[in-house]
């Protein structure tokens, strides 16, 4: 099965419980995904909301180190993937594409230049904020957000010039629009899903999830479910239901997977990366077209990734 998973935050947690990504305890390990050929995987440097300054930066260098360290170790396994030459190399040689990724602009400390170094770094895709505020401006959760700040604005306009994906999973509504009035290049939301069909301000709008479309970025299904659910309960099979409503927005260039392992807890069915499987032919029993269906697990985002 072939797979491209937006989002993941399994290489945080790997810092915090000092394992590696090949073998572990995690919703995902590289040994327990060989199932998925190709696999191209973006592996977030999440920064919690009260991890803020030196703090952060420290977080991400700690984070960098161990994903560089566990490629050196599976070197036939697992390659960083930086353009999208690289990207096909290691889709051709049958090895997991790892995508270096931020979850939280706090990491930047409000220091455009640590930009910079994020880019040398070989980071291809920022979440401009988690769930509450940062330099950048207010993320999903804030109870009053407002949109972009000024350095936000100077964020967005930097990563467009140096072929970073603007990820705008876990903003506000007044920040997403900010955005997306500014952006001259593709948007994504890495990890989101339906507001129509679960209610969740973390979720999108019809209108958010159109313009994201027109602007020709992706949108990755989130499996956590509260998200998934106004219940709060879900099976895989609510998934679906998400992905049926986008579908009939136009979203067949735009659908993708943002699974969030090792971020969230995860849905019935679905206990880490060696279920995807099901989530697949769940799709095909629904009478999906495999056309569709390797579009959205794969090949929506692979085509997009490839172009940068």
């Amino acid at each position: 099965m072939e797979f491209f998973d937006l989002h993941c935050d399994t290489l945080y947690e790997t810092v915090m419980q000092d394992c590696g990504l090949y073998e572990n305890d995690l919703q995902l390990s590289l040994r327990r995904g060989k199932g998925c050929q190709p696999w191209v995987q973006c592996f977030a440097v999440w920064i919690p909301d009260e991890c803020r300054g030196r703090k952060a930066f420290s977080l991400f260098n700690r984070a960098v180190h161990k994903f560089q360290a566990e490629i050196g170790e599976h070197p036939d396994t697992i390659v960083q993937c930086t353009c999208g030459e690289e990207l096909r190399e290691a889709v051709n040689q049958e090895k997991v594409g790892a995508i270096l990724t931020i979850e939280g602009g706090g990491a930047l400390g409000g220091d455009l230049s640590n930009l910079t170094y994020f880019a040398d770094c070989g980071v291809k895709m920022i979440t401009l904020t988690w769930n509450g505020s940062c330099e950048i401006g207010d993320g999903a959760l804030v109870k009053h957000p407002t949109g972009l700040t000024e350095f936000g604005r100077q964020v967005v306009r930097y990563m467009e010039d140096h072929k970073m994906v603007v990820d705008i999973s876990h903003a506000s509504d007044p920040l997403f629009y900010d955005v997306a009035e500014i952006a001259t290049k593709p948007l994504v939301a890495s990890h989101s899903n339906s507001r129509t069909i679960c209610s969740h301000p973390r979720n999108l709008t019809d209108e958010q999830f159109c313009l994201i479309r027109d602007s020709g970025g992706l949108v990755g299904l989130n499996f956590y479910p509260p998200f998934l659910e106004n219940s709060g309960e879900a099976s895989y099979i609510s998934l679906l239901k998400h992905a049926e409503h986008f579908l009939s927005l136009g979203g067949e260039k735009t659908l993708c997977i943002g699974s969030d392992f090792d971020g969230a807890d995860m849905p019935n069915g679905i206990q880490g990366i060696q279920h995807v499987g099901r989530l697949y032919e769940s799709f095909l029993k629904h009478g999906y077209k495999e056309s569709m269906v390797k579009a959205i697990f794969f090949e929506n985002a692979y085509k997009f990734f490839l172009r940068l």
